[in-house]
Formats: structure tokens, sequence, C-alpha cells
């Protein structure tokens, strides 16, 4: 059972908010300052409320990622465009408004979990059928070929696959592999995933989902 580390002081909102998630199969530790964030153990995701009662939450932010690739999801009343960009600046891997539905929430917690599952360590590269890639390094290779790409190619790949299978929408890659507060069309992706289909010499390997965005499929031969 995945357990979540979920930083609010507000009872209000804790309660009912560590309930439900019990209900979808998490087990929440629940603390109600930075201290208690900074001193907990044992668990697989943060939930972290900036306003807490002794330190600021993006100085626990900051220290979490330090110590660790653990995901962290803000949830905080700041909403400003300079708080958010200051969030995700910090190590959050999303940010969260409040008021916010729950069932976003949930869908965002296993988001963040399925990346965070689907990316390999030092020790080796991810295989996904014919292809590797090694995140530390930044290499690609297909079917045994070194690839060469650019950074925004590698980094658009990279996330498609931290998920393989799973149709990514144009918006989160915008948000993930460009930038939350992007201006620009997002035809830019379709011309990014033009080049990597070239340069994989496979154009089955990227999926268009239609009206949606892509998907990273698992090519054995």
């Amino acid at each position: 059972m995945p357990v979540l580390l979920l930083v609010e002081d507000d009872d209000a909102i804790a309660a009912p908010l560590a309930e439900g998630l019990g209900r979808e199969g998490f087990e929440v530790i629940g603390v109600r300052d930075g201290a208690g964030a900074l001193a907990a153990e044992g668990y697989d995701a943060v939930l972290l409320d900036l306003g807490l009662p002794d330190l600021d939450g993006t100085t626990v932010c900051r220290s979490l990622r330090a110590r660790s690739t653990v995901p962290i999801i803000v949830i905080s009343a700041r909403g400003e465009e300079a708080d958010r960009v200051e969030g995700l600046e910090l190590g959050a891997d999303d940010y969260l408004v409040k008021p916010f539905g729950f069932r976003e929430l949930v869908a965002r917690i296993r988001s963040v979990m399925r990346r965070r599952q689907g990316q390999v360590g030092p020790d080796g590269p991810q295989r996904i059928g014919v292809l590797d890639i090694d995140r530390r390094s930044r290499r690609v290779h297909c079917r045994g070929r070194e690839i060469s790409l650019t950074a925004r190619e590698f980094d658009l790949l990279a996330f498609l696959a931290d998920d393989p299978g799973a149709v990514v929408s144009r918006q989160d890659i915008l948000d993930r592999v460009w930038d939350p507060l992007w201006y620009g069309t997002s035809k830019t992706i379709d011309v990014h995933v033009a080049s990597l289909r070239r340069k994989l010499g496979d154009g089955k390997l990227i999926e268009t989902a239609r009206g949606i965005g892509f998907r990273l499929v698992r090519i054995d031969a």
C-alpha cells in the first residue's frame, strides 16, 4: 500500500483528505508542521501545504528534495504565478491550488508516482522493447544503435517513457517538458515528435492519440 506524507496544519482539511485517500488505497501519515515533515520516514510521496506554523513550506520543500527524490505535490492557497514557479523550481513534482477537486488530487498523486516508478537509477538504463534510455548519461539506443537527440527531444522521449503505453496529453507535455508557463503553440510538440520518429527509425514507437496527445509503444523486435 503506498504511503503518503500529508503535511497540513488545518484539521478541517487534513482529516477528510486522509479519510478519502484511505478509501483510495493509500496509507496516510499526517503531520501538522515543517519539523514533523522533516522528521517523518517511510513514505512514498508528499502532499505539502506551504502555510505551516513553524517553517515556510518552501523551506520544507527544498530540504525534502535535497535529501530524496520522493514525489512532492504542493497543495497550497498560494495560487499566484510566482508561487507556482517557485514551488516547481524548488523541486516539487506538481502544484495544486486550493480549493481543488479530490479526484484531481488522486489522479495527480498516481501520475507522479507512476513517473517516478518508471525511472531507473544510476545502475542502468530503462529498457522498453527495442529502446534503452539512460537518464543519467542522457543517452538513447534503439535496436543497439545510439541515437543522437537534442536536449528537448531526449526530455520528451524520457517523459513518454515514464509511463509506457499510457496516453500523455499535449498539455502535460507542455507543462513537464517545456514549461508550465509556455505561451507558444502546441505544434512545437508535433515537430519534436516527428523528429524523434525519424531519428528512431520507426514511426510506430510513438503513437498519436488523436485530439489528446501521444503514447510510447513497446516494440520488442
